[in-house]
C-alpha cells in the first residue's frame, strides 16, 4: 500500500503516462502499479482495433467503430488521439478531468504520439518510457504473444525503432529487463513524484 501519499483535499491529481514500443510490457506494469498504489486510477483509452483474446470492452479499452471515433474527434472529446499501427487510439478528456479534479492521480498507457501531445497540453504530466533490453528481445516478446501476423510484427518493430529515437521527450526511461525489478522502479518513481508534489 502507498503509505507515503498524504492525499490532501485541495490537491489536484497528476497525470502519469506510460509509453513504449508494442510488446515491451506496458500493460503488465500498469496493472501491477494500479494494484499496489492508493489513489491511482487508470483512464481507459478508446480504440478502433478489435479486442485481443481476453480483452474486455470498458475494462481494457473502449472498443469503438471508426465512425464513432471520428465523431468523438469532431466533438473535441479527446485529450489526445493518434493512429498507431494502422488503428486509432484516444484518451477521453472527461475521464481524466473527473479523476484529477477529485484529487486522484491518473495513469495512462498510450503510444509515444499521444504522450507528446499530452505534454504539450499538460506540461506537469509525467512521461515514463518503457524500453526493452534490446530489439531482439522485443521481437521475441511480440512473437510469443501470437496475436499478430508477420506483417504486423514487422510494422511494430519498425515503429519501435522510431519511438525509441524520441527518448529525450520523456521525463524518465525504464528498461524492462526483469519484471519484478521494473515494477519496483516504476512504483518508486511514481511515489517519488507524488512526494515531491506534496
Amino acid at each position: 500500500m502507498d503509505e507515503n501519499y498524504s492525499g490532501g483535499k485541495a490537491r489536484k491529481g497528476r497525470l502519469f503516462v506510460i509509453a513504449g514500443p508494442s510488446g515491451v510490457g506496458k500493460g503488465t506494469l500498469r496493472k501491477l502499479a494500479l494494484s499496489d498504489i492508493e489513489n491511482l486510477t487508470y483512464s481507459i483509452s478508446c480504440t478502433t482495433r478489435p479486442p485481443r483474446e481476453g480483452e474486455r470492452d470498458g475494462v481494457d479499452y473502449y472498443f469503438v467503430t471508426m465512425q464513432a471515433f471520428e465523431e468523438k474527434i469532431a466533438a473535441g472529446l479527446f485529450l489526445e488521439h493518434a493512429v498507431v499501427h494502422g488503428d486509432r487510439y484516444g484518451t477521453l478528456l472527461e475521464s481524466v478531468e473527473r479523476e484529477t479534479n477529485a484529487g486522484r492521480d491518473v495513469l495512462l498507457e498510450i503510444d509515444v504520439q499521444g504522450a507528446r501531445q499530452i505534454k504539450e497540453v499538460l506540461p506537469d504530466s509525467v512521461l515514463l518510457f518503457i524500453v526493452p533490453p534490446s530489439l531482439d528481445v522485443l521481437e521475441e516478446r511480440l512473437r510469443q504473444r501470437r496475436t499478430e501476423s508477420e506483417a504486423k510484427i514487422m510494422l511494430r518493430l519498425e515503429n519501435a525503432k522510431m519511438e525509441m529515437a524520441l527518448l529525450s521527450d520523456f521525463d524518465q526511461v525504464i528498461v524492462n529487463d526483469d519484471l519484478e525489478e521494473t515494477c519496483k522502479k516504476l512504483r518508486n518513481l511514481l511515489l517519488s513524484y507524488r512526494k515531491n508534489a506534496g
